[in-house]
């Protein structure tokens, strides 16, 4: 029988969705644009940095410090890939549309996001190789691995991407 944390992992094994996680995030993603669901869900729509066409993901939205942020819980992966291309420029959906730009936190930084992160995120944790209670310097040693971004505000309409039409979801 499969444990939670052994599921998880099975959906994103080799650091990308299988069949069924593709389905479950396209799920969640309806049902996040509706904006019934805990308030730190949220969709991210990023241009395809290959496509040109929009990706739309669940993410979890960690609170810190007054600050907002995004891990990727599973390293480099696409949506990262995405957001770098595009200089930050996305967009987060709950039941409005939030035009946003995604500023990488320096590797010296991510630490103490990372606690808040794992804490909150419990669907996250079998993809994290520490502890939610663990001590300070493990999620410092982590942090090279897991991408972190500030969510600030887009500055102008030039910062504001064409985001607005329906999403393609990430394959």
């Amino acid at each position: 029988m499969l444990g939670y944390g052994n599921y998880q992992r099975w959906l994103y094994r080799n650091g990308r969705p299988n069949r069924v996680a593709r389905l479950k995030d396209r799920a969640s993603v309806e049902l996040l644009k509706t904006g019934i669901s805990p308030q730190r869900t949220a969709v991210l729509s990023v241009q395809g940095r290959r496509t040109g066409l929009i990706v739309s993901l669940p993410v979890i939205v960690t609170a810190y410090q007054g600050d907002r942020y995004l891990v990727s819980m599973l390293g480099e992966s696409n949506w990262v890939r995405n957001v770098r291309a595009t200089d930050g420029r996305a967009v987060l959906r709950r039941s409005h549309s939030e035009a946003v730009r995604l500023i990488e936190v320096p590797v010296r930084d991510r630490g103490p996001v990372l606690r808040r992160y794992v804490a909150g995120s419990p669907g996250a944790r079998p993809h994290i190789r520490v502890s939610r209670r663990a001590a300070a310097a493990e999620f410092e040693a982590l942090a090279a691995d897991l991408p972190v971004f500030r969510i600030t505000a887009a500055a102008s309409a030039v910062d504001q991407p064409d985001l607005w039409r329906e999403p393609v979801f990430w394959s």
